[in-house]
C-alpha cells in the first residue's frame, strides 16, 4: 500500500444491510461518498472513526490511514487515539461557551501552531463571531465553527457527514465557498458524505458510489458523472468541463473559459485570469447540429464527436460527446436523433447557451 493512501477493508453486519467495503482512497484532497439513504454511508464513517469497533468483523477488516494502522486483525486503535476530525449534520457545539472558547477547546487539546488558529479564523471568516454565544448563530455559522474546531484538533483525516443537509439552499450557497477554500488549504484528506450532487461536484475530485452497503463504483468525479448509469441516466444528469479563465468581459458580464483549443462564455465569475475552473453542463441544456449554425444567439458552439448513444425512457436519447479530451452529454428526443441520422463516430456541433453554464 502507498504511504499516501487510505485503505479501507470493512466488514460490518447490520440489520438492514451488510457493510462490505474494499477501497483505496487518495491520501489528499476530498473524496465524496454518494448513494441513496440507508446505503451505509454514515456507518462507513463511524467505522473509520472507531465508533463501530465492537461490531466490526475483525478478521476481515483493516483501516489504514497512510502509514498508521487504526484497525486490523491484530490491533485496534481506540477512537480517542485516532487523529480524526468529525463534522456531523448538526453542529455539536458547547452552548454555554462563546465561539472563541469553543475553538480554544479543540486548540488546547493538541496545541497546534498559533498560525493554524489565526489562519482558520481568517479562512472561515470567524473573526466577527468570536465573542458571540453559539446559540445566537445561524446554521451556516454553526457549521463553520464546527469545522474549524475539528481542524484545530490537528486531525490526520477529516470526516464530514452531510454537513449541509440541515441548511436551506441559501445557507448552503453561503457556506460552500468556505469549503472550497478548505479544499485548497488542507494538507489532510477529507471524506465528504452527501446526497447532493451539486455539493460533491463543487468540492470533490474522487467519488465513491455506494448502494446496499457496498461500493459499486469509484474514480474521478468527472469520469463517473458521464460513465456510470447511476449518474448519467438521472433526469438531471450533467457533466463537468475543466478549463482556464482566459478573459473577463465586464461590459457584457461574461467570463471566457478556454477548454484546450475551444472557448466558451458564461455569466461573469468571481475568478482571476488563468484560474482553473470546472463548469457544470446539464445534458438537457445541450442541443446538437450537423452543420455549424450561422446568425444564432447561442454563444457556445463546440465541435464534437459522438462516442455513444443510449436509448432512454419516454422517447429520449442520451448522446455522449467527445470535445477534445473531455466528455459532454446531450439529452435529445428520439425523434431528433432519428431525423438527424445520428450515429457513433459522427462529427456534430454542440450548442450551449451561455446562461446555461455554471461553475
Amino acid at each position: 500500500m502507498s504511504s499516501d493512501t487510505i485503505a479501507l477493508h470493512i466488514d460490518l453486519p447490520r440489520a438492514a444491510f451488510h457493510l462490505q467495503v474494499n477501497a483505496t482512497l487518495p491520501g489528499r484532497g476530498i473524496t465524496a461518498i454518494f448513494g441513496p439513504s440507508g446505503c451505509g454511508k454514515t456507518s462507513l464513517l463511524r467505522a473509520i472513526a472507531g465508533l463501530e469497533d465492537n461490531a466490526l468483523q475483525q478478521k476481515h477488516s483493516r483501516i489504514q490511514v497512510k502509514d498508521s494502522v487504526w484497525f486490523s486483525a491484530t490491533q485496534r486503535l481506540p477512537a480517542h487515539q485516532r487523529r480524526v476530525g468529525y463534522v456531523f449534520q448538526e453542529a455539536s457545539l458547547f452552548e454555554h461557551l462563546t465561539v472563541q472558547k469553543n475553538l480554544v477547546y479543540g486548540f488546547k487539546r493538541n496545541q497546534p501552531a498559533q498560525a493554524n488558529f489565526d489562519e482558520l479564523v481568517q479562512l472561515l471568516d470567524l473573526a466577527p463571531l468570536l465573542t458571540r454565544n453559539t446559540n445566537n448563530l445561524s446554521g451556516g455559522e454553526r457549521q463553520r465553527v464546527a469545522i474549524a474546531r475539528a481542524l484545530l484538533a490537528s486531525p490526520a483525516l477529516l470526516l464530514m457527514d452531510e454537513p449541509l443537509a440541515a441548511l436551506d439552499q441559501q445557507r448552503k450557497q453561503d457556506i460552500l465557498p468556505y469549503l472550497e477554500r478548505l479544499q485548497h488549504y488542507l494538507a489532510i484528506p477529507m471524506i465528504y458524505v452527501s446526497h447532493a450532487l451539486d455539493e460533491i461536484v463543487q468540492l470533490a475530485d474522487h467519488l465513491l458510489l455506494m448502494d446496499n452497503g457496498k461500493i459499486i463504483a469509484q474514480g474521478p468525479v468527472i469520469d463517473l458523472l458521464s460513465e456510470h448509469p447511476l449518474l448519467a441516466q438521472r433526469e438531471d444528469a450533467f457533466t463537468l468541463l475543466q478549463g482556464q479563465v482566459t478573459a473577463i468581459k465586464p461590459e457584457h458580464h461574461l467570463t471566457c473559459v478556454t477548454l484546450g483549443e475551444t472557448q466558451v462564455y458564461l455569466p461573469q465569475l468571481q475568478a482571476a485570469q488563468q484560474q482553473s475552473v470546472r463548469l457544470r453542463v446539464y445534458a438537457r441544456d445541450v442541443s446538437l447540429c450537423l452543420d455549424h449554425p450561422q446568425r444564432t444567439s447561442i454563444l457556445n458552439i463546440l465541435p464534437a464527436r459522438i462516442t455513444q448513444i443510449d436509448a432512454g425512457e419516454r422517447g429520449q436519447n442520451l448522446v455522449h460527446l467527445a470535445i477534445e479530451n473531455q466528455v459532454l452529454l446531450a439529452r435529445i428526443s428520439h425523434l431528433s436523433c432519428y431525423q438527424l441520422g445520428l450515429s457513433v463516430g459522427q462529427q456534430v456541433y454542440a450548442q450551449i447557451k451561455a446562461l446555461a453554464l455554471m461553475k
